[in-house]
């Protein structure tokens, strides 16, 4: 088979799904763009720090050393060898007719695409407790973030609180580097993660890492639990009261509070490139149609956490897939993919049985008082969002056009699943049954000066 060489293959994104596509492209004697919004490649799961910071790998990536220097040292050789063509700090804000929207440092680009590899990754599932707009309220990926590019700590007293295994990894990294962890507050149940425990054991090795993470945590941990309010003053979070697992009301001292309740995918992109989505309700989130290569429409092509969350290892495999794929509809000679795809279908078992382990707390949601806080962007309380529902009927993007809900910066990253139970709550339909939100460009925000050009 010959190449067609005048087709040209873009990448979003260099994390682990972004990377491992390149490398397989190259092999093969594709030269891709590559876009990125980081400073260097790695992604959020290998993030490395600015040039001159201290902290050894071991430290900053635990048991995952070995494995984030040596793809970043394959990512670092192929760039300096010219066959790629990198672009870092890079953000792709829109997608319409095979032309990518790129902020670049030096102002807008436009980068033409024949074939498109989506590696856009995941970012934090976090859910609406009273309480969380304060100041001094992260995510619990802006805390890891913190702690790997700067060592820093965002807190002298932090509590962290959600559920899923970047709470217990975020909780031991902070602890690790010396942080004062007042408590980790999880609300999945032992009976509910043992429900999960059958397809988790599809990755024995991880599970036994997560449950010797789990055990540095010591009394730290806490299982069952319902959160009831972030207590703040001007200065930001004081407290966290919850309930335990008995019942009982509790209060733990604090001055930082970092939620997540696992990940939720990166999709906007995909919705502006033309992809479907079906419903998952083990994810509680709208998740993209694509086969098992990664293909999700006319040269359209998902990896990574941006597809499923399947995590590092999964994105890694998800990569080659989708770059082998691509390979494929190109006409070019590709490498088997036998492995790959049995790889992936373990990770899927073990990433199935983790949604059930940690769940959505759908019911701790959609319990939350009206004067609660949804959307933080734009301040709409739950209470507002309920009564749009009266008004206006359940679905979705009529209810954003009435209230404003998802019409801030974060256009819904934040407060889309969060508003989809509270709206199917009011109107006593499913979650599903509500809609998804309606992608738009640009999907970050943008200096005007950037994207205005001379007539």
């Amino acid at each position: 088979m010959t190449m067609k060489s005048e087709e040209r293959v873009v990448i979003v994104g260099a994390g682990p799904a972004g990377m491992r596509a390149a490398e397989t492209l190259v092999a093969a004697g594709v030269t891709p763009v590559i876009i990125d919004e980081g400073l260097k490649s790695g992604g959020q799961i290998y993030r490395r720090p600015p040039d001159g910071f201290q902290r050894p790998p071991e430290k900053l990536y635990g048991s995952e050393a070995r494995k984030a220097v040596d793809l970043h040292g394959v990512f670092d050789q192929l760039v300096a060898s010219g066959k790629l063509d990198y672009h870092p700090q890079c953000s792709v804000l829109a997608v319409a007719q095979n032309i990518l929207y790129v902020l670049t440092p030096a102002g807008r680009r436009e980068f033409a695409y024949d074939r498109l590899i989506l590696a856009t990754g995941a970012m934090d599932r976090v859910a609406p407790v009273p309480g969380w707009q304060a100041p001094g309220v992260y995510s619990l990926g802006a805390a890891q973030i913190a702690l790997k590019s700067q060592g820093v700590a965002l807190g002298r007293e932090i509590v962290l609180a959600g559920s899923g295994p970047l709470l217990t990894l975020v909780a031991a990294q902070l602890l690790m580097a010396g942080a004062n962890i007042r408590a980790v507050l999880d609300t999945s149940s032992l009976t509910t993660q043992l429900s999960g425990l059958w397809g988790m054991l599809a990755r024995p090795r991880v599970v036994l890492r997560g449950l010797f993470l789990r055990a540095k945590l010591g009394r730290l941990y806490h299982l069952g639990v319902r959160l009831e309010e972030i207590v703040s003053d001007a200065n930001g979070p004081t407290g966290v009261r919850w309930k335990n697992i008995s019942g009982e009301t509790r209060y733990t001292a604090c001055d930082m509070v970092g939620l997540g309740w696992h990940l939720r995918s990166e999709t906007h992109l995909a919705g502006l490139a033309g992809c479907s989505f079906d419903y998952d309700h083990d994810w509680a989130q709208w998740i993209p149609r694509a086969d098992r290569m990664g293909r999700a429409g006319n040269g359209l092509y998902l990896a990574g956490d941006g597809l499923k969350i399947l995590g590092a290892d999964g994105a890694e495999i998800a990569g080659r897939l989708a770059a082998t794929g691509c390979l494929i509809d190109m006409g070019v000679a590709a490498p088997g993919t036998a492995r790959d795809v049995s790889l992936l279908g373990r990770y899927e078992r073990f990433a199935r049985g983790m949604a059930r382990a940690f769940p959505w707390p759908r019911d701790m949601v959609r319990a939350v008082p009206d004067e609660t806080i949804v959307c933080r962007c734009e301040g709409i309380t739950a209470g507002q969002l309920r009564e749009n529902v009266i008004y206006g009927g359940s679905e979705v993007n009529r209810v954003k056009s009435l209230s404003r809900v998802g019409m801030g910066r974060c256009q819904g990253r934040f407060c889309q699943i969060a508003g989809a139970e509270l709206i199917a709550a009011q109107a006593g339909v499913r979650a599903c049954e509500v809609g998804r939100l309606r992608e738009q460009g640009p999907v970050r925000p943008l200096p005007i000066g950037a994207w205005v050009e001379d007539a």
